[in-house]
């Protein structure tokens, strides 16, 4: 009695059961390409696909922070470009590298704050907030070098700064492990960290379940969205750095459609587009999925627009899951 006890309260934590569907599903696409394609399971291709999975999960954990209080950030990707893009442009201009990602961090956390105003004190819907700062932050990457990408980060640092800097986020290995993974696998235990037992997690749930309740319980709503938006600046301006370290340059278009990929991330793993239901544990799940899927299709030969159109069935059929779910536990709810 006292065992299922444990597994009914373990299921019943807010999100759990859809990212154990999250993680059965993942086991079972990578098992199926597998299957097609032997390759899949040699460990260089697992170690590439841990480290491409690394910038899906990062940019989700930012969203789905937002996800769980109901808002959404558009921005995301363009501040990903624009900390590439800044970050770049310091080190070859001869800047070292961890002053030179100091500014660019403390840009992209400005434009967390002025998303955080937007959505949380002017009542702004964040679908418009975010998609007027994604424009000012692309527009931010492309002036910030003067409308063309950047020379080689090794022609302003030298050789030997650059090579750290690119084995640190990117080339580099720990224990066998690419250091993106190790990276990514930092930052989600620091936020998950947060969200699940802090009160700013609590908060952060709170105003995703009902907003005025959360306003009568003493939740300051305006600080506690500010919060989910650096949380979402701070996890775009780590991939831009991923990115920069990855071409060794910066790229005006760098983040372009990552917006995208880190909502398909967390719903995929069980976040609510509706907000207040997810784990974090859900957007690993989701991330995984979303680049084991893509890493298997490409292995099996299918053209770039079938995986377009794969993912975004499996993006679709996520949320439309969370939406019959929802409805069902309300219908349940009335009749009682």
């Amino acid at each position: 009695m006292g065992k299922n006890s444990a597994i009914r309260r373990f299921f019943s934590i807010r999100g759990m059961a859809s990212a154990i569907i999250a993680f059965i599903a993942l086991i079972i696409i990578y098992v199926v390409f597998g299957l097609r394609e032997p390759n899949v399971f040699s460990t260089n291709n697992i170690l590439n696909l841990l480290r491409s999975m690394a910038k899906y999960l990062i940019i989700g954990i930012g969203q789905s922070y937002l996800l769980i209080t109901g808002n959404i950030d558009l921005s995301i990707g363009s501040v990903v470009g624009m900390s590439a893009m800044i970050t770049a442009t310091l080190m070859t201009g001869g800047m070292a590298p961890i002053l030179a990602a100091a500014i660019s961090l403390v840009i992209c956390l400005i434009i967390g704050v002025i998303n955080g105003f937007l959505v949380g004190k002017t009542k702004l819907p964040p679908f418009i907030a975010t998609l007027g700062t994604m424009f000012v932050a692309r527009g931010i990457a492309y002036i910030v070098n003067n409308n063309r990408n950047t020379d080689a980060i090794s022609s302003g640092i030298g050789k030997e700064a650059a090579d750290k800097f690119q084995s640190f986020f990117y080339y580099g290995k720990t224990f066998g492990v690419y250091n993106t993974f190790i990276v990514a696998v930092v930052v989600f235990a620091v936020f998950f960290f947060i969200i699940a037992k802090t009160r700013t997690g609590r908060h952060i749930y709170a105003i995703g379940s009902n907003v005025e309740a959360a306003k009568l319980s003493g939740v300051s709503v305006f600080l506690t969205t500010t919060k989910a938006y650096l949380v979402s600046a701070f996890c775009a301006f780590v991939v831009g750095l991923i990115l920069c370290a990855q071409a060794g340059m910066g790229n005006m278009e760098a983040g372009n459609s990552y917006e995208m990929y880190a909502v398909a991330a967390g719903v995929i793993g069980g976040i609510s587009p509706l907000g207040g239901t997810g784990l974090l544990l859900g957007t690993f799940a989701g991330a995984a999925v979303w680049q084991t899927l893509e890493n298997g299709l490409n292995m099996v030969g299918a053209q770039v627009g079938i995986q377009r159109i794969v993912i975004g069935l499996i993006v679709v059929f996520s949320v439309l899951l969370d939406v019959l779910l929802r409805r069902g536990s309300l219908i349940k709810k009335r009749t009682k």
